[in-house]
């Protein structure tokens, strides 16, 4: 990649580089992961796995552009030096048109994995929009995360070849992880969305209680994984269900006024935990 006579990337380079930033690399790479394991876990298929990517890889970048588009003034008034839009290198336009195009694709990349399949993914990223335009600000915030969360076993299983919905216990697993995965993710930022008007449940019940709550949340999602499906729990379970509590608790200790991300990050290490316990029961999960 060749440089500006002053250093610098080229504007289109530059460009890039700050949507690629701007779409929350992390959750989107982490999400789209573990749904192509339990598609291909699932038995989608090579064509079938693929199609089921590409629709949650659209609708996770759509989710995560309409964020950082929607949030530029408060990004920018909290000097969050990791978001390109709040920062000016990336304009609020461009985002904005991102989003919208990458939801655009996710709508016929959804159903062609199946109409009842698609339909309920776009239900789940309507609810990361309704999270980003209105619902973070509200009581509701939660209600987003455990609607997108639950949606996904069931985007994998209503697909052929098993065309059904999934176990409740793999649903409501998801549904918790979703919550304590919002939990966690508001926990640095609490003071900052404080005082940008922003007053979600998280924000309202404030940091010590959040720090409180996202563990045990998280657990009793792993937890559902192990007394929900049929037969006694192995020793994988146990095993599996001990790393994803401790790595819950570890990640929510941290110390108020820190911009870590690591309690995000550790709730995505709980989320990859249960993908391996739903695998573990993956012929019971339908």
């Amino acid at each position: 990649m060749s440089l500006h006579p002053s250093g610098a990337l080229p504007r289109s380079s530059g460009r890039v580089l700050a949507l690629l930033r701007a779409c929350h690399p992390e959750p989107t790479v982490a999400v789209t992961v573990f749904v192509a394991v339990l598609a291909v876990g699932a038995g989608r298929g090579p064509a079938g796995s693929v199609a089921v990517v590409l629709a949650v890889l659209a609708g996770q970048l759509s989710i995560g552009w309409c964020n950082d588009a929607v949030d530029a003034r408060r990004d920018t008034a909290c000097r969050r030096g990791d978001k390109p839009v709040g920062t000016g290198e990336l304009p609020r336009a461009a985002a904005a048109a991102a989003a919208g195009t990458a939801l655009a694709l996710c709508v016929p990349l959804s159903l062609v994995c199946g109409l009842a399949a698609g339909a309920v993914h776009l239900v789940g990223v309507a609810a990361g929009w309704a999270y980003d335009l209105r619902l973070k600000r509200t009581v509701l915030s939660p209600l987003p995360y455990a609607v997108g969360f639950a949606s996904l076993p069931a985007f994998v299983t209503l697909g052929p070849p098993l065309s059904a919905w999934p176990a409740w216990w793999a649903t409501t697993a998801g549904a918790l992880l979703g919550v304590g995965a919002h939990l966690a993710n508001v926990l640095p930022d609490i003071e900052d969305d404080l005082a940008t008007g922003v007053r979600g449940l998280p924000q309202r019940l404030h940091r010590p209680a959040c720090r409180r709550l996202a563990p045990v949340v998280m657990s009793a999602a792993v937890g559902v994984l192990v007394v929900g499906p049929p037969g006694a729990p192995g020793v994988m379970d146990r095993v599996l269900t001990g790393a994803a509590v401790v790595a819950a608790v570890a990640g929510t200790a941290v110390r108020s006024g820190t911009r870590s991300r690591w309690p995000f990050r550790t709730a995505i290490v709980v989320a990859g935990i249960a993908v391996a316990q739903l695998l573990l029961h993956a012929p019971d999960m339908s």
